[in-house]
């Protein structure tokens, strides 16, 4: 089974950059802006591991800004857009089986994140601008 240091050694080797890291909560706060990441949370609560980013805040006027988010969480490979338990912020959302976590399924999230990002800024910053 994956362990907090497992965890840190993925982020290292998927070359993410460790903004801020709680051992104690053992999460990682990392970023690769290239990929379009920037702040995505990623916390050990055993038996699984949670990848958070905050992606923008919820417009005054969301539109149809819901039913075009769950549109696209059709589309994406790992993890969702979601809201926060405020349901104030967008974010993207993904979680992993700590017990047989490995290096391809990191990967797999960090490359499902990055790809949405870049499919559909466009989309997110129109409903950012409402």
């Amino acid at each position: 089974m994956a362990d907090f240091d497992d965890v840190k050694q993925y982020v290292l080797d998927l070359q993410l950059s460790i903004v801020s890291e709680d051992t104690d909560e053992e999460l990682v706060v990392v970023e690769d802006e290239d990929r379009g990441i920037k702040n995505l949370v990623i916390d050990c609560e055993d038996p699984i591991l949670i990848f958070e980013q905050m992606i923008m805040p919820v417009p005054s006027e969301p539109g149809n800004m819901y039913r075009r988010l769950l549109q696209m969480n059709r589309d994406i490979v790992h993890g969702a857009f979601a809201l926060d338990e405020d349901g104030t912020m967008v974010i993207f959302r993904d979680t992993l089986q700590l017990e047989n976590l490995d290096l391809n399924e990191m990967d797999g999230t960090i490359e499902a994140l990055s790809l949405a990002l870049a499919e559909f800024a466009a989309e997110l910053i129109a409903f950012h601008h409402q």
